[in-house]
């Protein structure tokens, strides 16, 4: 930014200033109490937003694992179920063929 840029910002800076003062329609002392009040508040809701979020997340969490115990049930079953499966081929065969003697 040059020298000319920067005297219009400054001056620009200090008329705002200058205008907000006039028309201010609180106090300064009333004005810092109003911002810490509000960042007070700010400060709550973004407590309360975490909050809200990190049971949200632990909520979603549980439903996962909820879910990765019934898969691996519904897989364990299935993997016996086919096991047993293979036993009774494999029982069939043996006795439908039994050893030749010789």
């Amino acid at each position: 930014m040059d020298r000319k840029g920067l005297s219009s910002f400054l001056l620009g800076l200090g008329v705002g200033v200058g205008i907000g003062m006039l028309f201010a329609p609180k106090s300064g002392r009333e004005t810092r109490q109003l911002i810490k009040d509000k960042a007070g508040e700010g400060t709550e809701y973004l407590k309360q937003r975490g909050n809200d979020i990190k049971e949200s997340a632990s909520e979603w969490v549980d439903k996962g694992k909820d879910a990765i115990n019934r898969q691996k049930e519904s897989l364990s079953d299935a993997m016996e179920a086919g096991r047993q499966a293979y036993r009774d081929v494999v029982g069939r065969a043996s006795t439908d063929n039994p050893p030749s003697a010789q």
